[in-house]
């Protein structure tokens, strides 16, 4: 059987920027790969560093329980270092940073 993996497209605002995400990925690791930088420090889920906001789309967790109330959850917030898109995502991220591209790129090889 082959190996298939999904990838949907997360929009990040007010940045503007967009990138692939494959359901292998956190949203946080897939953003790495096309040169943004969202706000991270542990990488687990527990500091809430890299809380944002989702106005569009659905994730799951990698965790069974992150991070997040279930108020907070309810109004859309997630932990991109932990959620995994499994649609298309719109994320407000106000402290996400474009990096430098060397190769030009923002799409992923599988």
């Amino acid at each position: 059987m082959p190996d298939t993996q999904s990838l949907f497209l997360v929009r990040v605002e007010p940045l503007g920027q967009s990138f692939e995400a494959p359901d292998s990925l956190t949203i946080l690791e897939a953003a790495a790969f096309a040169n943004l930088r969202l706000p991270r420090s542990c990488r687990n889920g527990t500091c809430r560093t890299c809380l944002c906001k989702m106005t569009a789309g659905r994730v799951r967790y990698t965790i069974e329980w992150p991070g997040l109330s279930r108020e907070e959850k309810a109004e859309g917030y997630i932990l991109p270092c932990v959620a995994i898109a499994e649609t298309d995502v719109v994320i407000e991220a106000p402290d996400a940073v474009e990096l430098q591209q060397p190769s030009g790129q923002h799409r992923l090889r599988p």
